[in-house]
């Protein structure tokens, strides 16, 4: 995991320890209402993004690239930032073309970036990455529109660029990395997904960012592979998921053949990266009965050295130093993060520990250093802090404070995030956080079970939680829990939970529930159930299983109908989604209709309230509204909020503060204050 930070609203509201007013008179803006001190906290402190996003140090630490987005009642507004460091000076501002937006920057020189591309449609809905690259230098000049579908700024136009005829590209361009050379080339992953050739093909090139020419340094027929390559760009392991949606690793062996690397007898393997002396490769490794190691294995097939395992979790967070990139510690993802050095005599390992004991309870991150590794930028996060981004001078010892995620959190206000453990029905030992509220009294609190989305693969975690914080505010516990499925805890972990959505899953949510009660710390008699997406789904079968220990139940975004899934555009159009669907809830009518909430809503006894967005692809709206009208025909009507226009979760700021308050009321009126 990258824990880069978040696009945040900026502020000075809180001092931090280095802050140069110069460059904080550059960067920092903030409504006045958020900033205001000692106020209650209102739900817009929960759900505001900030402005500024993807901050990245040019490879001689002289300048810092970033995206601000300027928010209204319109489309976002785009403006990429470039600020000198050696004056903490803004010295331009690029405006990006209405709808789109930075969603990542690449140095490919000192003086020249590679922008990818985000769109929004419309003044609603989460923008989504179009898999276009762009490059310009600092000054805005020689400006080139690398790869994409318009490079007339017409889907499937043509264009003569330098006496060439250029077609617009069918796919996904993804930058993997920059020359180390610095010479304007970079690495980009390609990945169709046009209907006018197949997508079961990955190649990947080498683009010059100058004069716009190609090579392609690699191809696999397979669909949405990446790949990791050597110091001369050339791929050595291509990998993804297979046409069955199980994970595949293959290895190169010439032009027209890759080997399988992956198998039934075969430990889980997922290249990283290789050495600079490309003779190695450090990868993570997986067992089947959970957990997981970081580990270097001499190539072509040497036996792999661990340098980081655990028997619980996967490795989590990888901190990398310097050029050329190498691992020196690791942590894994559950429970609160014990970074475990492998490489103490490194200078970046005992920068990092010299770092650790400046921000005590938070988690120091390495993201991007200059390249003579005398500048880093990194970040520091909690389970009660978003997260602040610093940039940090090696010869001068001293950190300069460059924004927080969520200024108008103030993370001596925010409780912390409990781990906790419990041996679930039938043995197995789960994982979770409880969060209790700061100022709960003589009187139990109420409890909300929150589930997580996913559900494979996807885990809560230590860090701060926004859904956690805001109720754990408003006076709630907050118990979630890493039920079998969920990822971080190897892939026999996560196949437990296959065919187990309704049955098992929901079993272990509701021992969780039964064992936070057990601990005596919570109202028994006053819990209730909110979830996102999958989320959603539990929150509903959670109620429907033990109708004795709920009150009430939310869904946010949420799939209510296990059968309508498979006339979903997005599982329609993909035979690999397909796939994955068949083999996590099968196909089976009566099975599917069991573990539907809409096939059950008479054994759904308590209050409901669904929120859903009229443009949610992943979850199409038709769910929420079938669930609907399935408690109303029961006579049990739901609260219901329904907004055009936002996809699979509200984006913009104003609809996400409804919901919240919306939620906030719900709960008070079954829930009591």
């Amino acid at each position: 995991m990258n824990r880069r930070p978040s696009p945040v609203c900026l502020s000075n509201s809180r001092v931090r320890r280095g802050t140069a007013a110069t460059l904080a008179l550059a960067l920092w803006s903030c409504a006045a209402p958020l900033c205001a001190a000692d106020a209650p906290l209102p739900a817009a402190a929960f759900v505001r993004r900030g402005e500024f996003a993807y901050p990245t140090l040019s490879p001689d630490g002289q300048h810092l690239v970033l995206s601000r987005l300027v928010r209204g009642d319109g489309p976002d507004a785009a403006v990429i930032r470039i600020i000198d460091l050696t004056r903490m000076a803004v010295v331009n501002d690029f405006q990006m073309p209405q709808f789109e937006i930075p969603a990542g920057f690449w140095w490919l020189t000192n003086s020249r970036i590679a922008v990818a591309t985000a769109r929004t449609f419309g003044t609603v809905d989460r923008p989504l990455t179009t898999g276009e690259v762009q490059a310009m230098d600092i000054d805005g000049k020689r400006q080139e529109y690398l790869y994409g579908y318009k490079p007339g700024n017409v889907r499937g136009a043509t264009v003569k660029r330098r006496g060439v005829v250029v077609t617009a590209d069918y796919g996904s361009g993804r930058v993997k990395a920059v020359s180390a050379a610095l010479n304007g080339h970079f690495l980009l992953t390609e990945n169709p997904w046009s209907w006018k050739i197949s997508r079961e093909r990955s190649v990947l090139w080498d683009i010059d960012s100058v004069s716009t020419s190609r090579h392609q340094m690699a191809a696999i027929d397979k669909e949405d592979f990446d790949f990791i390559f050597g110091s001369d760009g050339k791929a050595r392991y291509a990998y993804g998921d297979g046409i069955d949606s199980e994970p595949a690793v293959y290895e190169y062996v010439d032009e027209t053949t890759w080997r399988s690397v992956l198998g039934p007898d075969k430990p889980g393997f997922r290249p990283l990266a290789l050495s600079p002396d490309d003779r190695e490769v450090y990868a993570l490794m997986f067992r089947k009965a959970g957990g997981g190691a970081l580990v270097r294995r001499a190539l072509p097939e040497g036996d792999p050295v661990v340098l980081v395992e655990d028997r619980v979790g996967e490795i989590d967070t990888i901190e990398w130093g310097p050029r050329p990139r190498t691992p020196f510690a690791a942590t894994t993802g559950v429970g609160i993060p014990q970074l475990r050095y492998f490489a103490e005599d490194r200078p970046e390992a005992a920068l990092h520990k010299a770092m650790s004991a400046q921000f005590p309870g938070g988690y120091v991150h390495f993201f991007n250093f200059s390249d003579d590794g005398k500048k880093l930028l990194f970040s520091v996060s909690s389970d009660r802090d978003p997260g602040a981004l610093y940039l940090f001078d090696r010869e001068t010892n001293k950190a300069l404070f460059v924004y927080a995620d969520s200024p108008a959190i103030d993370p001596a206000k925010m409780p912390p995030r409990r781990p906790i453990h419990f041996t679930a029905g039938d043995g197995l030992e789960l994982h979770g956080y409880l969060t209790l509220p700061t100022a709960a009294g003589d009187a139990k609190p109420p409890l909300i079970l929150v589930p997580h989305g996913g559900p494979h693969g996807v885990s809560d975690e230590w860090f701060y939680d926004a859904d956690a914080a805001f109720l754990a505010s408003r006076g709630y516990a907050v118990l979630q829990v890493n039920y079998r499925g969920s990822g971080g805890r190897g892939p026999g972990f996560e196949r437990s939970g296959y065919r187990q959505w309704g049955a098992r899953v929901q079993q272990d949510l509701l021992d969780g529930v039964r064992w936070a009660v057990a601990q005596g710390g919570v109202d028994a008699s006053r819990i209730c159930a909110y979830g996102a997406s999958f989320g959603a789904y539990s929150a509903m079968m959670v109620a429907i299983r033990a109708p004795e220990l709920f009150k009430c139940a939310v869904g946010y975004a949420g799939v209510y109908d296990l059968a309508k899934m498979y006339e979903s555009e997005e599982v329609v159009e993909s035979k690999q989604v397909f796939n994955y669907w068949v083999k996590v809830v099968g196909r089976d009518p009566a099975e599917l209709a069991q573990n539907s909430p809409v096939q059950l809503a008479e054994k759904l006894k308590v209050p409901v309230l669904l929120a859903h967005g009229g443009s949610d692809w992943r979850a199409p709206p038709e769910q929420a509204k079938a669930m609907r009208e399935a408690l109303t025909k029961v006579g049990r009507a739901p609260e219901w909020m329904f907004v055009d226009g936002e996809g699979h979760g509200f984006y913009v700021e104003k609809n996400r503060i409804a919901f919240y308050e919306k939620l906030e009321a719900f709960l008070g009126k079954y829930l009591g204050k």
